[in-house]
């Protein structure tokens, strides 16, 4: 491939020398007429400025010795031109090199000079081919009396390009050494950077790492040292959801702003940092490379992550069961106790108090939440709470109707709203968690407060971050995922999540659902606050 580079290189470079060199000379000898005709023009202005010259052409005759011939004649040798020519109005010659042709009419048309034109031109008269420039001559009161020709030798200015050319193509010769020179340096530091490659090697080696890129399952982006995007494999297009005309552009303007263009463009740190992209969750690691850039690598894990979620909700309904059984089992004693006793009446009053108790907190919750989904659910998490001592209210403000546009979307919220309360006031005394889900025209809100340590102000917006939790991570993976899709779920909807304190303390977080509702709610009606807790 060395031989192959340097020859390219050499033949571009001698033709770029034989290019230069012709467009060099090309012009030339336009430039070199130019000149000729110029000087021409500026000496017969000079001679016709003369008013001697003036008075001697309207005074004398032509003559060889006339002083017009004789100024003429000075005026030649001294300026070397070919021919200095005065004549009068009828073109006949006062002046001529040619002593002969003094008398005689000119061999051009001197018409345009005559009439008060300055030309300039190449033509061939009695001398051969010249350089001319013509000019009218004046009396001194400013009539046109006559006219003066000059002449520059056409050969001379010929012989001027053909002395140049040789000095030229020293100059092309010198510069086609140097390209040589260059030409051979960067062949050989082409080499040492391509491992002296084929250039089918090469070809070979990027349709390989075409068909690597887009053929793997994980994400690669591709960043220059100014942040832009260079290069996407397929599998990142479809993560991102962005496509072709993302590259040459910034993380910023492609992306939007967010955790994802912060974990790309490096203003986050670390490894397997996660990210949540659209309804994707992924993790992300960036490496330098020695440009300057970096190369961005993304997995997705959306399916590991549901299936961590579904863990989570089948461990929460074995601990209800578990609670349930707990509760079943107490309750089965104390009945068969009461039998062991012969207190058939008292054993009896038992289990009717137990059914009524179970049947009036699911009559309480399904009055004040008329969803199905969202009923099961908190009568599901009250029995998880009374088996760790948190006593779940649902707030007397509570109200929501059956008609909600996305009841999963809020059953994912409300679980995991309600879940970090739980695990916010485990272990604390008194520990409490209040539930109000409340209906505003089409709009739904939802709060949850607990009785915890609450959260600090200046971390009030960072546990909404992917990735950010103050909790050991479970062992199916990473925390942190819970309360930033919660805000995602809110804003894709128009909506928002926050969180404050609560009033004497713990926290409080509002999510605001705008159009969560099919129809306008119904009128609620006002009852006292409901405990959902189960007697241990």
């Amino acid at each position: 491939m060395f031989s192959q580079l340097l020859l390219m290189q050499l033949a571009i470079a001698a033709g770029v020398t034989v290019l230069a060199t012709g467009l060099f000379l090309a012009p030339l000898s336009d430039q070199l007429d130019d000149q000729a005709m110029r000087r021409a023009l500026a000496i017969a202005q000079t001679t016709a400025e003369q008013p001697q010259i003036a008075k001697d052409l309207q005074s004398t005759s032509p003559s060889v010795n006339g002083p017009v011939q004789v100024e003429a004649e000075r005026i030649r040798k001294a300026t070397e031109a070919e021919y200095v020519v005065i004549m009068n109005t009828r073109g006949v010659r006062w002046s001529h090199t040619d002593r002969q042709q003094i008398g005689g009419i000119v061999s051009t048309d001197p018409a345009r000079a005559l009439a008060g034109e300055q030309v300039m031109e190449i033509d061939d008269g009695t001398l051969g081919r010249s350089a001319r420039g013509k000019v009218p001559l004046r009396d001194s009161d400013g009539d046109i009396i006559g006219a003066v020709s000059v002449g520059i030798a056409y050969d001379s200015v010929r012989a001027r390009l053909i002395h140049a050319i040789p000095g030229l193509l020293a100059y092309a010769g010198g510069a086609l050494a140097v390209g040589a020179l260059a030409a051979w340096l960067i062949s050989r530091r082409v080499q040492r950077q391509t491992r002296d490659l084929a250039f089918s090697d090469i070809s070979a080696l990027l349709a390989e790492r075409e068909a690597m890129l887009h053929g793997i399952r994980e994400g690669v982006v591709a960043l220059d040292r100014s942040g832009r995007i260079r290069l996407l494999n397929d599998e990142a297009r479809r993560l991102l959801g962005i496509g072709d005309e993302a590259v040459g552009r910034s993380l910023d303007e492609a992306l939007g702003e967010g955790r994802t263009t912060d974990v790309l463009a490096g203003r986050v740190t670390g490894t397997d940092l996660l990210t949540v992209r659209g309804q994707r969750v992924l993790i992300a690691n960036r490496m330098p490379t020695d440009d300057g850039g970096a190369v961005a690598t993304l997995r997705d894990r959306t399916e590991l992550e549901q299936l961590g979620r579904e863990l989570d909700s089948t461990r929460g309904l074995i601990d209800a069961l578990r609670a349930q059984d707990h509760e079943h089992a107490n309750r089965m004693h104390t009945v068969l106790g009461l039998l062991e006793l012969e207190m058939y009446d008292d054993a009896v009053e038992f289990v009717g108090e137990v059914v009524g108790d179970h049947r009036a907190t699911a009559e309480q919750v399904t009055e004040k939440i008329r969803d199905p989904l969202l009923a099961a659910l908190l009568v599901g998490k009250a029995t998880v709470a009374a088996e760790r001592a948190v006593a779940l209210w649902i707030s007397d403000r509570t109200w929501l109707p059956d008609q909600l546009i996305d009841p999963r979307g809020i059953v994912t919220v409300v679980g995991n709203l309600v879940d970090n309360a739980l695990d916010a006031v485990a272990g604390k005394p008194h520990a409490r968690v209040e539930v109000e889900l409340r209906a505003e025209g089409r709009t739904a809100v939802l709060r949850v407060r607990d009785t915890g340590p609450g959260i600090p102000a200046e971390h009030r917006e960072l546990v909404f971050t992917e990735g950010w939790s103050t909790k050991k991570p479970p062992a199916h993976g990473k925390r942190g995922i819970g309360l930033s899709l919660v805000r995602r779920l809110a804003e894709r909807q128009g909506g928002s999540a926050t969180v404050t304190e609560a009033d004497g303390g713990g926290a409080e977080f509002t999510v605001v659902l705008p159009e969560a509702l099919a129809g306008p709610d119904l009128e609620p009606a006002l009852t006292v606050p409901t405990v959902v807790e189960e007697e241990s």
